[in-house]
């Protein structure tokens, strides 16, 4: 019998730490944005009148800061301490560790230039312009590359689960953020998505969703799978369950995505397949929570004396509520009540608050007092975080739900002579304390988290930190040879290639299925003749309409109900998108539906509103536009904004562009007629080349392509 001589080596604690410092540093950016956008809603005022301040704004900005900032720093400070030790081995390469932090840090920093001035896809949870988008995808390959050379030089053979989750999540990220990013570029910041209406929003929440569940999801059970067990001292309740949990969950989500367009223009079927699969999700989801829920089997007393796991089983239990409610909505009698409404951020933030926001708290808590060789500075601070979090979590959820569910409700709500009981702004208002308590909540979560900065730095000031931390482990031996039957999935596990090609495999058939059908058999997108690109001046007005982020507050998507035709007009046909480059239905109406806007108004109406809603609608909590009645269109652009439409398949005729300006100008010429002849109160002197007059006219062309009967709306 021969033995394998240890061999002796060091972790890397560095990149650790520098992950975990800039977790809490953009947690703390990202949650305090997100208050402020809570809060803009209550205080109108908070817009304070700047374009960078606005709601639709602030709030992609807030989005992406969580998402990608705040949990995307906790799922790599997780990743590179749990994947080392399970490795046994320091990770491939300092250098590429170092890349990926700076990198990564640099894309969120360009998104923070970026986003709250209006450079933007104008496509939820991935508004970042073209170059920053090629930014994210090299760095996502450095953190690949230095993933997959540490399990390949690895010295412990069995692959444990969490790097499952983390080799599935590497694929299906890369997969989903390159499809969804295919963009045409008109400049250095600005692009068209290579996909119009029905398709782009296929293809755009087959992404949001997966993004959800690939990046909010499958490394954070990653996290768990390596943390619960080492904090509780416990093993993973059942390892079959962890199999069946892993290859069902990563196959049965990817084809979710179309239960966020139920009872849209989308094709009947892919809403059924979006259905039907959402609602199988539940089975692989509560798996995972069982096993990470009864790995404290045996250890439940600790639970009440150990604060980092109470953070532990608060978030796996937000993990279990959240993918529960997700199916549920799912289903079209529920999405009926709460698509659109508030319901829904209460949804997202159960999951965002409970689930990432904990976890990454407990993860915190657990590994910087070992980083530094030292205990944790104060248990009774922890726990005044934990429940000030707990108490945070619920002050935002339940007011949420309780808001949703009015706004549905007084949506939906018909007089007995068969007209609409309410305005829209009457939701608006009626719902106010709501937000209120919604802000409320948000403010207790932030000040844990200000707590527990302040926890870590007194720890840290309490220890010295470990740089490079002593290991040692036999090297893997080259040959491997088995003793009895072994478990079949134990071949794949020892072959981390074959994982992530099966991987890629499993996610990447629901996508084709869906999208397939969609983009190359003509009936799912019938044709409409009346519907034609839109003019040179609208196609400006769009872009602006994108830009201030009026998608944020406003659908695009009248659905075939009594309430919402009555209420806005003839439902949305899948014919009316096809000009669209990116869509913009929407997903939360703070504001009311404007597919069919155009000619509801007069051109004076919309001029007053955008410089005062408050003097067109009375309690409105809408911001104004002052400066877009002084900015003006640069022209220079539109040429190549036509060239780049015609290269998408737009029908503008051969050599257009260098008639579009032109054509732009005389239509504006119009617009101002319209409204000197209207006699506002010009906030400057009109003009032609200003930006309010291409909104307008964008305003006004809106669902205006096929014949509605127009609909007043309950005075």
């Amino acid at each position: 019998m021969t033995t394998t001589a240890t061999e002796k080596f060091s972790y890397d604690n560095t990149i650790v730490k520098w992950f975990a410092w800039a977790t809490v540093v953009w947690g703390i950016v990202g949650m305090t944005v997100g208050l402020w956008v809570a809060l803009d809603l209550v205080f109108p005022q908070l817009n304070l009148g700047l374009d960078f301040t606005t709601f639709g704004r602030t709030r992609p900005l807030h989005t992406n800061a969580v998402i990608f900032a705040f949990v995307g720093n906790g799922i790599f400070m997780g990743v590179y301490y749990s994947l080392q030790r399970l490795c046994k081995a320091r990770m491939f390469s300092d250098l590429l560790s170092k890349v990926h932090f700076w990198g990564w840090q640099l894309i969120i920093v360009s998104a923070a230039l970026t986003i709250p001035f209006g450079i933007t896809t104008g496509k939820e949870y991935a508004e970042l312009e073209w170059p920053i988008d090629i930014a994210i995808a090299l760095i996502w390959v450095v953190f690949g590359i230095n993933m997959f050379g540490t399990i390949i030089k690895r010295r412990e053979r069995h692959i444990y689960v969490a790097i499952w989750f983390y080799i599935a999540t590497f694929i299906t990220v890369a997969m989903l953020h390159i499809v969804n990013s295919f963009e045409i570029p008109v400049t250095f910041l600005k692009s068209y998505s290579w996909y119009a209406g029905v398709q782009d929003a296929l293809v755009q929440w087959w992404y949001g969703h997966n993004a959800v569940a690939f990046f909010l999801t499958t490394p954070y059970l990653g996290l768990m799978y390596y943390f619960m067990p080492k904090i509780a001292n416990r093993p993973v309740f059942s390892y079959r369950l962890s199999i069946i949990h892993f290859w069902a969950l990563i196959f049965i989500y990817i084809w979710a995505g179309p239960h966020h367009l139920l009872y849209t223009s989308l094709p009947d079927w892919a809403q059924s397949l979006g259905v039907v699969f959402s609602v199988m999700l539940i089975a692989p989801s509560w798996g995972g929570m069982i096993n990470g829920l009864l790995t404290l089997r045996g250890a439940w007393d600790r639970v009440r004396e150990d604060v980092v796991l109470k953070f532990m089983v608060v978030a796996i239990t937000a993990y279990g509520m959240a993918t529960f409610e997700g199916p549920m909505l799912s289903l079209k009698n529920v999405n009926a009540i709460a698509h659109f409404t508030d319901w829904i951020i209460a949804h997202v933030h159960v999951g965002a608050l409970g689930w990432n926001g904990f976890l990454t708290f407990g993860v915190l808590y657990w590994l910087i007092p070992r980083m530094w060789n030292t205990k944790l500075y104060s248990s009774k601070l922890a726990s005044a975080h934990f429940w000030l979090g707990t108490l945070g979590i619920l002050f935002y959820a339940i007011p949420m739900y309780w808001a949703g569910l009015e706004q549905s409700l007084m949506w939906k709500e018909f007089n007995p002579d068969g007209t609409l009981s309410n305005k829209f702004l009457d939701t608006v208002t009626h719902i106010m304390p709501m937000y209120g308590l919604r802000s409320l909540g948000g403010a207790l979560y932030l000040v844990g988290v200000f707590i527990m900065v302040y926890n870590l730095v007194k720890t840290v000031k309490t220890g010295v930190f470990v740089a490079n931390e002593a290991a040692e482990a036999p090297a893997l031996p080259k040959a491997y040879v088995t003793h009895g039957k072994e478990h079949w999935h134990r071949w794949i596990e020892r072959r981390p290639i074959q994982m992530l090609v099966l991987s890629l495999v499993l996610v990447a058939i629901g996508g084709l299925i869906e999208f397939i059908p969609t983009f190359m058999v003509e009936s799912n997108i019938p044709t409409i003749a009346s519907v034609k690109p839109y003019t040179p001046l609208e196609l400006e007005g769009r872009d602006i309409y994108i830009k201030e982020g009026c998608y944020t507050c406003h659908s695009q998507m009248v659905r075939p109900f009594r309430s919402e035709t009555s209420r806005y007009g003839e439902y949305s046909k899948a014919g009316e998108y096809v000009y669209d480059h990116p869509f913009q239905w929407g997903s939360k109406r703070t504001g009311p539906d404007l597919m069919r806007i155009g000619g509801k108004y007069g051109d004076a109406w919309h001029y007053n509103h955008m410089y005062d809603p408050t003097s067109m609608s009375p309690g409105s909590i809408m911001p104004s536009y002052p400066w877009l009645f002084e900015r003006q269109i640069n022209w220079e652009l539109t040429p190549k904004k036509i060239a780049a439409m015609q290269t998408l398949g737009v029908p503008y005729p051969a050599g257009y562009e260098n008639q579009a300006v032109a054509d732009a100008k005389k239509q504006a010429e119009g617009i101002v007629a319209n409204l000197k002849k209207a006699k506002v109160q010009e906030v400057t002197p009109i003009s032609p080349d200003d930006e309010i007059v291409a909104l307008i006219a964008y305003l006004q062309r809106v669902g205006t392509d096929i014949k509605v009967k127009p609909v007043a709306e309950k005075k």
